[in-house]
């Protein structure tokens, strides 16, 4: 990254964080000086990325489950003091077919994984930052949601609208927490080079790559830095807000 934010003695939570988003931001975070807490559902892959970031804290555990998270989230900050910064970016794709198609079963596991497991973290972190102490700033929580949540996505309804349920949550909890010093937004990427990118079809990637003027997919790199300033001091009168990394795709 070109720029290094100063996160020093700053704790962050990032969730799905053994996937090639959330790794990239913790990488990121790591680098400008934070202190790291990191989830996935994946152990083995989260143990993975702590043997390169051995002063982190890992936590296998799914989103969805409350109990797990609540939990999870007082861990953090026994191990870390506090928490100051919550980036959400665990997510699935979920079914690659016309909405017709889906089934309630799979429906309901990407509002699971995506939206429900935002929500729960996002409560459980905000619990904690309230009583970390007094007004202004003191809080900072990032959702990774996708510009398939602001535009829609033929053969792609489940995901779509898990990610405007993120969008739509972030906009409520910070009317909600504006006065609390709790900032909290949204990145909305087109899609990104991951593994989850890997699995697409030639035929689905054409599709994707057909609706981004730039002819590219972003890069990790690219919504991680958008995530280090959304998570730092330097970002004090920006909340509610969705910044896309479209290529073009979206203009508005």
């Amino acid at each position: 990254m070109s720029n290094r934010y100063d996160l020093d003695g700053m704790a962050a939570v990032v969730t799905g964080a053994a996937g090639g988003i959330g790794s990239e931001i913790a990488y990121t975070l790591h680098r400008c000086g934070a202190r790291l807490v990191l989830w996935d559902r994946d152990a083995a892959a989260l143990d993975r990325l702590g043997r390169q970031l051995p002063d982190a804290s890992l936590s296998p555990l799914d989103v969805a489950d409350w109990r797990a998270v609540d939990v999870a989230m007082g861990a953090a900050v026994a191990f870390a003091g506090r928490i100051d910064i919550l980036v959400n970016a665990a997510g699935i794709n979920g079914p690659i077919a016309a909405a017709d198609e889906h089934t309630t079963a799979e429906v309901m596991q990407v509002m699971a994984i995506n939206f429900i497991g935002t929500f729960n973290c996002s409560k459980a972190a905000v619990r904690h930052m309230r009583e970390a102490g007094t007004p202004p700033v003191r809080g900072r929580i990032v959702n990774v949601a996708s510009i398939q949540g602001k535009e829609g996505m033929p053969r792609g309804a489940a995901y779509s609208a898990s990610k405007a349920a993120v969008m739509t949550l972030a906009k409520s909890m910070a009317k909600e927490l504006a006065l609390d010093g709790i900032l909290v937004n949204s990145v909305a990427p087109a899609a990104v080079e991951t593994a989850m990118a890997a699995e697409l079809t030639s035929e689905r990637r054409r599709e994707i790559l057909d609706r981004i003027p730039m002819g590219r997919f972003c890069n990790v790199g690219e919504v991680a830095n958008m995530v280090a300033w959304l998570a730092s001091p330097d970002a004090t009168f920006t909340t509610g807000a969705v910044f896309d990394l479209s290529g073009g795709r979206a203009t508005y």
